[in-house]
Formats: structure tokens, sequence, C-alpha cells
């Protein structure tokens, strides 16, 4: 893959700041390169690309590789000096032993400025989960009226099976608001996210179907999406899969073959 470039950025893309530019640049150097697999089922025009977290990889993996122009959902308390530590400390580390978590306290409070630059400059729409939640719908329903793809990790803390934790559904609504917007069926692209194999894995799109409720839709639509993860992590050969919880690596599951888990 070659590497993003330091220089600003392009007419029609986001402006982002010479700090950020050389952060990215270091992240490409020195993080796991991928590969993608089954970019061509990606839609030509507007979709929501969903996937698993794994934690940090997901993110950083559809940041730098995704093609075309697109934006990742991400925690909108993150992009808030005011907000930051509070956040990541409750979010990432809140769960680690006692006698650290005065560590992860001050770590928590470093990375506010490092958190304010990456998130504020990267192709990211901020989530919340409090009244700014509308805000959060209407940027991502206009970056698709624009032609633009969105990128979701939805998964939250409940278990679903060794690949994924459930996903939480109301971003689904947005096939709704896009299908009122411009009378077309807004598709939904499953992603598996290997970093054992280093391959972003796409499959075939589901498409929102506006003539049903929108409760019927987020049950489907979420139900299919994690099916299809699931599908496309247990058809590869035997590898680690990286789960959205912060865990210790030993506990990491492995995916299970095809013919072993439909059992």
């Amino acid at each position: 893959m070659r590497a993003p470039s330091l220089r600003k950025a392009e007419v029609g893309d986001k402006p982002t700041s010479l700090a950020y530019r050389v952060i990215r640049y270091g992240v490409w150097l020195f993080s796991p390169k991928w590969r993608l697999s089954g970019a061509e089922k990606l839609p030509d025009g507007p979709a929501i690309i969903v996937g698993n977290h794994s934690q940090m990889y997901g993110p950083i993996a559809m940041e730098l590789y995704t093609p075309g122009r697109h934006w990742v959902w991400c925690a909108g308390e993150m992009m808030h000096r005011e907000e930051v530590a509070a956040y990541a400390y409750q979010d990432f580390w809140s769960g680690k032993p006692k006698a650290v978590r005065w560590f992860y306290r001050l770590l928590s409070h470093l990375i506010v400025p490092l958190s304010v630059c990456v998130f504020n400059n990267a192709h990211t729409v901020g989530v919340y989960h409090d009244a700014r939640l509308l805000s959060t719908f209407r940027e991502s329903a206009q970056k698709l009226k624009e032609g633009d793809r969105l990128v979701i990790f939805p998964e939250c803390y409940d278990e679903h099976n060794n690949i994924v934790h459930a996903f939480q559904d109301r971003f689904i609504d947005l096939g709704r608001m896009y299908y009122k917007q411009t009378g077309k069926a807004l598709p939904f692209v499953p992603l598996y996210v290997a970093p054992a194999l280093g391959v972003l894995f796409f499959g075939e799109p589901i498409l929102f179907d506006p003539a049903a409720s929108v409760e019927q839709e987020r049950r489907r639509i979420a139900d299919a999406l994690m099916d299809a993860v699931t599908d496309l992590a247990v058809a590869l050969p035997e590898h680690t899969v990286v789960p959205y919880p912060n865990i210790p690596k030993k506990d990491y599951p492995k995916n299970i073959p095809l013919q072993v888990y439909s059992k």
C-alpha cells in the first residue's frame, strides 16, 4: 500500500493539520499493513460498512485503508478536551488491577492533546449518547447524501459468539433517513477485521427495506450483519480473533472452522 501523503489535503477532502499528518504517517509506518479482500463488493456510491471493532485495529485500519471518501464513527467524547480523560479512563482502563489504576488515570490525562488532534483531524463523525446524538445522525446522513461511505463498529459488551460481541442497532435508522431524503435503499456492508491475517474481509451488501418498519429493520439487519461477519471469519483458516473487550491476550478466542462451528 502507498504511504499516506504529508501534503495538505486536496480539494474536496477534509483539511488536516500538519501535526495530524505526521502522526498519521507514523501510524501507517509502524502499524501492521493490511490487504483488502472482497473490496469489489463495495457499492460505488454511499454505503455503511459495519464490522467487528477488534479493539483499535479496526478503526485504525479503516481510517488508513478504506477505499474512497469515508468517515469512521468514533466516540465523540474523544474529540473534546474537557471530556477525553474521564471517557478514556472509564472506557479503556477502569477494569485494570487496582495497583496500577493510578498509572492509567495519569495516562488518560496525558493523551488529551493527542486525542483532540487525532479525532478532530481524522475522517471521523463523533457519536454521542446524549442529546448530541441527533447531530451525529444529521452529519452522517449528509455524508451519505454526498456519496461518501460510513464505517461503523457497533459492538457492545454483551456477548454474542466467539467472533463478535452483540451489535447495537440504532445506526440502522440511517437507512430510513437516507431513503426519505433520496428515495434509495442504503446498503450495509459486513466487514471482518482479522489482525492475525492482516486482512480486511468485505461481505455482500445487505439492503435496507423501506417497506418494513424501522424496528424490524434494526433487528433484521443487525442479525444479518453479525451472521455475515461470523461467516466471513469461520470460513478462514484457524487464527486468533482480537475481541472487542480489552482482555488478556491469553483469553483471546480462536475462529472455529466452518464445518465445526455449524454443527
